[in-house]
């Protein structure tokens, strides 16, 4: 844990992913905090899922939406919010993100505790295969249950790229 004071600077912070899907900015994770917390910046591309259906047990998602519009599936709605609006995934519930207009989308994802921004780093590596059997794979190993079903009709719906 680093229980130091410290500034992340724009432009700081380990940044993987496909631009033209998804960037990950990596700000705070739980080695920094104990486990506590977990702050991760995402940039999603016009008409890109930026995951697919998932739900965990262990994690809350708290999405501030900073700039773009933001949809999200949140059990069994489908929900969008804009620039100061605040989504809330609870753990337990089936969800995902998207960006549905033809702007950036860039979003602060708070996560407590913190854990599944490891999802995130494993599904963004650029050696990490953007298969739906390979992503489900890698979910698995951090307790995080995909539905490639449910992210199918959703991609095919929406006509989202991924």
């Amino acid at each position: 844990m680093d229980d130091e004071p410290r500034v992340l600077r724009a432009g700081e912070g380990d940044v993987i992913g496909p631009p033209q899907v998804c960037t990950d900015r990596f700000m705070i994770e739980g080695t920094d905090t104990g486990g506590r917390f977990a702050l991760v910046e995402h940039t999603i591309a016009p008409g890109a899922l930026a995951a697919p259906m998932h739900k965990h047990s262990g994690e809350d998602e708290f999405t501030f939406v900073l700039e773009g519009t933001f949809a999200a599936v949140l059990g069994n709605r489908e929900v969008v919010a804009q620039p100061g609006d605040l989504v809330f995934k609870p753990r337990g519930q089936w969800h995902t993100f998207w960006n549905p207009s033809g702007n950036p989308t860039r979003v602060l994802e708070l996560i407590s505790p913190a854990g599944l921004e490891q999802f995130f780093r494993l599904i963004g590596a650029p050696e990490a295969e953007q298969d739906l059997d390979q992503i489900a794979a890698l979910a698995a190993t951090i307790a995080c249950d995909v539905d490639q079903e449910a992210t199918a009709a959703l991609v095919a719906r929406h006509g989202l790229r991924t």
